[in-house]
């Protein structure tokens, strides 16, 4: 059997820029094992895989799907970028409008609309939450990162934020910290295992609703995630639970210039529901 493998951008209409992510539009013959040898063969941060919908999960026909996550070194509960992407490989087929995922997370509504001659996909997360770091953790962090305490923006304060997967919220004071990224890949990666991080969301906010922001990713065997709307998410809940932002806000997030792979990430928050709204454009990669 021969699987189709389509390599799509998500977070910029442009080929080049955004987070690339492998799509399997139908992985009905595939185990585990084969997910995570085509997602290492791919080598993208992750690579999605549907199949058919679980009974009764909501959503019309043909517009809902079963979606697992792989990375080239393991399987992930949600990703926010190969959501983005695979919904805007099912609006090429099937056009625009609602779908709806069942994730290992929980289920994503997903909106799929036209914008300008492309596609615009945007997903609501599953209901988020933040919580405490330890200080021996942070100085871990810190020390893996090799980023001195002072260098942390204290207007952020440390937390792990879930919206579908765990990320580390770390603020950096200044722009030029936050480009001046070389870490300890072995170190942060057995950090992030023990505290179950899907990634590291660094920070550096440009405005009162702009922000700049990386991701290191070891533990999915890469270096650093071009954009990663799943932290982008998690980073919506905790804005707005810090007070950071107002509850009714839209942010916009910058991701990948640093990598040479520009994308722009938009997070709306709604007053009255906990969800985050992260949208972006997608296009595909010949």
């Amino acid at each position: 059997m021969t699987t189709e493998v389509l390599r799509y951008t998500a977070f910029s209409d442009d080929p080049a820029g955004g987070n690339p992510a492998g799509v399997v539009l139908d992985a009905a013959g595939l185990d585990e094992a084969a997910m995570l040898e085509i997602a290492a063969g791919l080598g993208y941060s992750e690579t999605a895989f549907l199949t058919a919908p679980p009974e009764g999960l909501d959503g019309a026909e043909g517009r809902a799907f079963t979606v697992r996550y792989f990375s080239p070194k393991a399987e992930v509960p949600f990703c926010g970028h190969a959501t983005v992407a695979t919904a805007v490989a099912l609006g090429e087929r099937i056009g625009p409008g609602e779908l709806v995922l069942a994730t290992r997370a929980g289920t994503v509504p997903v909106s799929v609309t036209r914008e300008g001659e492309g596609l615009r996909a945007t997903l609501t997360s599953v209901e988020p939450h933040t919580e405490a770091l330890d200080p021996a953790d942070l100085a871990e962090a810190l020390a893996a990162l090799d980023w001195p305490a002072a260098d942390l923006d204290p207007a952020f304060p440390p937390r792990i934020a879930y919206a579908g997967a765990r990320h580390l919220v770390l603020g950096a004071a200044t722009r030029a910290r936050l480009a001046d990224l070389s870490y300890d890949f072995a170190r942060l990666e057995a950090l992030m295992r023990r505290l179950d991080l899907i990634t590291v969301q660094l920070v550096h906010r440009a405005g009162p609703a702009e922000f700049h922001v990386r991701n290191p990713f070891p533990v999915g065997g890469v270096v650093e995630d071009p954009a990663t709307g799943a932290a982008a998410a998690a980073f919506g809940a905790y804005a707005r639970e810090l007070g950071l932002v107002p509850a009714d806000a839209v942010l916009t997030l910058h991701q990948g210039a640093d990598m040479g792979r520009p994308g722009l990430l938009t997070v709306e928050l709604r007053s009255g529901d906990p969800r985050v709204r992260v949208g972006g454009a997608g296009t595909r990669i010949a």
